[in-house]
């Protein structure tokens, strides 16, 4: 580890920006989003599956060494896919991975990066006309706008035809938000800034019919989600068009699976079931509500709430981008995301022993 005076404060520091951004649901969702400081050669970076929110209470911060890295993104090598392989063991008392994000991190030259998936954002960033909706709103900003790409390996390659701007804020399509800076302190202001910047009042929604939801939840295996904020996106009608188009962003994927089950009309738990020929994470009953599977993870309510924030910020016009089915299949069969997902299970199942 490079001397560098101050830099455990430093990285205290950072865990409790972590901390606040990720206990709150407009910025970040579950084991969603990431931060990191660069010490000398070394990124400290968040652990792959780990929260945000746990960031002052759990030791979920891993160390990476960043030339060899960097080298292996520059030469396009798949090893850079595997950050893990770079992780400096002596330092690493969790035994955790390094977020799939960390060659994003490791390619800015910023020295704090915060990466987040803010609902404001994600609902500009997943309209083909982002760039004219956001430019506006981040007038005198170092800025630049990223093409969606998968998270990982194909995401910092996209990153990086950008470093001769270095820009200071990425809008990433059908992803997110990074903003980076020399200090916590810095890009924490900067993070309020731009979430400020391209806030959008939500839609109001009628409120969900519990009563039913509780009645067509019974012996079926499903249950009412954490949050009542989530009904949203079953009970504005709006939204409901807009989550029958498909996915919008990778968490969505990974956590609910492809697209949303809705119900038609007349149609209960086991008739969207048969129908569909599979047992959803997530089903929206229009008007009423939606139900969670019984065994969704604490990861997939909050993304079930995070798609509910997200539609009642798009516009019912809006020129919307799904993900495609290649994009698609690049998610669900992704090594890093397994891994990912087989910890938020663990983590469910310890909780419900």
């Amino acid at each position: 580890m490079p001397e560098s005076a101050g830099w455990q404060a430093e990285l205290e520091e950072l865990k409790a920006v972590s901390a606040r951004i990720g206990s709150d649901p407009l910025l970040t969702q579950g084991a969603g989003g990431n931060t990191s400081l660069k010490v000398g050669g070394t990124l400290w970076i968040k652990a792959s599956g780990t929260w945000l929110a746990h960031a002052l209470e759990r030791d979920i911060m891993v160390p990476v060494e960043m030339a060899p890295l960097i080298a292996a993104v520059e030469a396009i090598d798949p090893a850079a896919e595997q950050a893990h392989q770079f992780t400096i063991a002596p330092l690493n008392r969790s035994g955790l991975r390094p977020s799939i994000e960390t060659t994003v991190h490791a390619l800015m030259p910023q020295r704090v990066v915060l990466h987040v998936h803010c609902v404001d954002t994600i609902a500009h960033a997943v309209r083909s006309d982002c760039i004219e909706q956001v430019g506006p709103r981040l007038a005198g900003l170092n800025w630049a706008y990223v093409p969606y790409a998968r998270p990982g390996l194909p995401l910092a390659l996209a990153i990086a035809e950008h470093r001769t701007q270095r820009p200071d804020v990425l809008v990433l399509a059908n992803h997110g938000l990074v903003v980076a800076a020399e200090t916590v302190a810095k890009a924490e202001a900067l993070l309020d800034d731009v979430k400020a910047r391209l806030r959008i009042v939500p839609r109001a929604a009628s409120g969900p019919r519990l009563d039913r939801l509780v009645q067509l939840a019974a012996g079926t295996g499903y249950r009412l989600p954490q949050s009542e904020v989530a009904h949203s996106v079953a009970t504005d009608p709006v939204s409901t068009a807009l989550a029958a188009k498909g996915s919008l962003y990778p968490d969505h994927v990974i956590f609910l699976g492809v697209g949303s089950a809705i119900a038609k009309d007349g149609e209960d738990v086991a008739a969207v079931i048969a129908r569909v020929s599979a047992s959803p994470v997530s089903i929206l009953f229009p008007g009423e509500g939606i139900l969670m599977r019984d065994d969704a993870t604490p990861g997939a309510d909050a993304m079930a709430r995070c798609l509910a924030d997200v539609l009642a910020r798009v516009q019912e016009a809006a020129p919307v981008r799904v993900l495609t089915l290649e994009e698609h299949l690049q998610l669900t069969d992704w090594d890093a995301e397994k891994y990912r997902q087989d910890l938020a299970r663990r983590a469910a199942t310890k909780k419900t022993a």
